[in-house]
């Protein structure tokens, strides 16, 4: 049986973030507008424990939506102390916080493997120093590189995460900087196109024509590309797009750009459409296309898109599932 992983996630937006990146306001994106306390914390860990079948899955903590390793020590210790007691149990197993790479050093480390700490996500964003420079990271390329390697020296699994469509962001640029995550030996990533937040430095940009974001098609199409990056070096995609926060969904916190609250299915949908497409030189009654059980949806497509693209050519479309088939590999019928 296929192990689920499950991520309680714990947010402490801007804490310790030394520089206001222009596309950053985390209280609007998380939609969480203050930190969370420790007594919080075990309110969120036993609400969330409770909904997550502990039977054949993995279970891990993580600290999202700050600075982690900025904190003051006695702070930082305080957060992963509250941790332990569900590690040693073994009710969970692991834990994952995100941070920044100018904020990494054998010091912090120390005291990250001391309590057990599994995972580090760096916000890498971009790996072009004009576009660090232009989106107020306060760092360059080179600090990104040597965090990264760091990271992986004292034995922690590495993220990196990336957005594109920032200032002076280019497909190219955001291609490289994908290589480079895939060079610099990273597990997992994420990738977040970028939206327009309101009460942030973009926000101005925007209002003052500085500034396109990307359309949502732009966004798929250059997601798409990306994921392909990773997926070929073995490099986990953990998320696309941001989560669907209600100041997003609702509109509250968001001025402009690609947000869908499917966007990731739409990024698999595009990808599956060009596997598909293939089936569009033949005509016949009907087909039946056999793939893996866990693209089933992906490879129908988001609102039946690839589905119905099919049935232009087909009086009959069928999707099966077939647990020898992996990825985006399918068998396809013709009768």
């Amino acid at each position: 049986m296929l192990r689920k992983h499950f991520t309680i996630p714990l947010f402490i937006p801007q804490l310790a973030c030394p520089f206001q990146c222009v596309y950053c306001n985390q209280k609007n994106i998380s939609g969480q507008k203050k930190s969370i306390s420790t007594t919080e914390i075990v309110d969120v860990m036993n609400k969330h424990l409770k909904t997550i079948p502990s039977e054949n899955n993995i279970i891990e903590v993580g600290f999202f939506g700050g600075n982690f390793t900025g904190l003051p020590i006695a702070d930082q210790e305080n957060y992963l102390k509250i941790i332990q007691p569900y590690l040693e149990s073994g009710v969970i197993q692991g834990i994952r916080l995100s941070t920044r790479p100018d904020y990494i050093d054998e010091e912090r480390l120390s005291l990250l493997k001391r309590y057990h700490v599994q995972t580090i996500e760096l916000g890498a964003q971009s790996m072009d120093d004009e576009v660090l420079r232009l989106s107020g990271r306060g760092h360059g390329a080179d600090e990104i590189v040597k965090a990264s390697k760091l990271i992986k020296q004292w034995g922690f699994e590495l993220g990196l995460q990336m957005m594109c469509g920032l200032p002076a962001d280019t497909l190219e640029k955001s291609l490289q900087t994908a290589r480079s995550i895939v060079a610099l030996g990273a597990d997992n990533t994420r990738i977040y196109p970028t939206l327009v937040i309101k009460d942030t430095e973009l926000e101005n940009l925007f209002l003052e024509k500085k500034h396109t974001p990307l359309s949502l098609d732009e966004a798929v199409m250059w997601t798409k590309e990306l994921y392909r990056v990773f997926e070929e070096a073995g490099v986990k995609v953990l998320r696309m797009g941001l989560h669907p926060s209600e100041g997003l969904i609702g509109g509250e916190s968001l001025v402009a750009g690609p947000f869908h609250v499917s966007f990731g299915e739409l990024v698999m949908t595009a990808l599956w459409k060009e596997s598909l497409l293939p089936l569009l030189r033949n005509k016949d009654n009907e087909i039946i296309i056999s793939v893996a059980p866990e693209q089933i949806n992906n490879a129908i497509g988001h609102q039946a898109s690839n589905k119905k693209l099919l049935q232009e050519n087909y009086k009959k479309v069928l999707f099966k599932t077939d647990p020898l088939l992996k990825n985006r590999n399918y068998h396809a019928d013709h009768c």
